[in-house]
């Protein structure tokens, strides 16, 4: 998928909501207890709750790799079904690779041939060659982590994201580079916008970690959007009992309406 096309999806859907399945079991109601795959369960009742809401959805690996084989075939089914439920939906792997050689190779191969995903998250700091190897897949992109929204960012973040976001600009085109930045540093988001007017920015830390929609949209719209703000615990975690998937869904749909007033 390239910028045009993305940014197609969020003028036709009026939203720029990214949903993440930080699929934990531990949340899962009691009804989930018993099935076989009940992640994948999970996630497909909030998939076809929400989709009609959402542009991207954003599966965090530490989810599924924690349940070992099994983790790995519900991604993978996870992947698939949003295939099916919408193939306009734009997936990322939320993994934070950061290797380099072959290793980044392979990383780009699992997760932009073996598993289908649109994008992936990476950390830049073993520098251009971490980066790389994903930038060679066309309609594929990366998303280098730059400013994140945890408040211990502050300890090596602060010091250095305006050399990450300078050296993404150099690395990456707006067609297939995207840029992590937090949600809950408006006043940065901000300033990283003047340093990468064209990029489109992944925005974790609205909702639970007390970032806004109307801050992020204020400080990080451009003009095609350039925006995917991400709400994980906020959506699929909204309900508690067997009726889960609609709590989310009335979430979903409340983020979208506040994001569409931002839409031209």
């Amino acid at each position: 998928m390239n910028r045009e096309q993305l940014f197609e999806n969020i003028k036709r859907k009026r939203s720029f909501l990214c949903i993440g399945l930080d699929s934990d079991p531990a949340l899962f109601p009691l009804s989930l207890s018993s099935v076989k795959q009940p992640i994948f369960e999970f996630n497909k009742a909030i998939i076809d709750a929400t989709h009609k809401y959402a542009v991207a959805y954003k599966p965090n690996l530490a989810f599924y790799e924690a349940e070992g084989a099994s983790g790995w075939e519900q991604l993978e089914r996870t992947v698939d079904y949003i295939r099916k439920v919408d193939p306009s939906l734009f997936i990322i792997a939320d993994a934070k690779r950061g290797d380099i050689g072959n290793t980044a190779d392979r990383y780009a191969k699992a997760f932009f041939e073996r598993m289908d995903f649109d994008a992936v998250t990476l950390a830049p700091y073993m520098g251009r060659d971490s980066i790389e190897p994903f930038l060679k897949y066309e309609g594929k992109w990366s998303i280098i982590l730059a400013l994140t929204s945890n408040p211990s960012a502050a300890d090596f973040e602060l010091e250095i994201y305006k050399k990450v976001i300078e050296k993404g600009v150099e690395w990456g085109s707006p067609d297939k580079l995207m840029f992590v930045v937090g949600a809950t540093r408006p006043e940065k988001l901000a300033e990283i916008r003047r340093l990468a007017p064209d990029h489109f920015f992944l925005v974790p830390g609205v909702g639970a970690q007390g970032g806004t929609i109307a801050e992020v949209a204020e400080a990080g719209m451009n003009s095609r959007c350039g925006l995917l703000v991400n709400i994980s615990r906020n959506i699929i975690f909204a309900g508690k009992g067997d009726d889960f998937a609609s709590d989310a869904e009335k979430k979903a749909a409340e983020a979208a309406l506040e994001m569409s007033s931002y839409i031209i």
